[in-house]
């Protein structure tokens, strides 16, 4: 009989992860010019920005969530690595000078959204 638990709880749990990990979808993209805000809550909001090559763009953080994986955000393709302190916006200014899609994700990749460049 345990056998048959193990089973069918790691079943569900197989499941799941497949769920979580590979069939969410993304929120719809939101496009902008120069200034867009991100809500810091379960995840990125909206998670995927798209962006104008070579021009300043200033991304807006406000982080709702105590989840301390979502305490840093890290734009690798731009060298940008910021502390994200509760319910205070955090401004991070970028100017894409190639186009291309760049993710950026929390502290332990956990969390992640893209800048998507034209």
């Amino acid at each position: 009989m345990d056998k048959v638990l193990v089973f069918f709880f790691s079943l569900i749990g197989i499941v799941f992860t497949y769920w979580f990990f590979l069939m969410r979808k993304e929120d719809s993209t939101v496009v902008t010019d120069n200034n867009v805000d991100i809500l810091v809550r379960g995840g990125y909001k909206p998670e995927v920005i798209t962006l104008v090559q070579n021009q300043t763009t200033t991304l807006n953080f406000l982080r709702r969530d105590k989840n301390p994986c979502l305490e840093e955000v890290i734009l690798s393709e731009f060298k940008i690595r910021k502390f994200l302190p509760m319910d205070k916006k955090v401004s991070i200014q970028v100017t894409p000078k190639k186009k291309g899609v760049f993710p950026f994700s929390c502290g332990m990749s956990m969390f992640h959204g893209k800048l998507i460049v034209k």
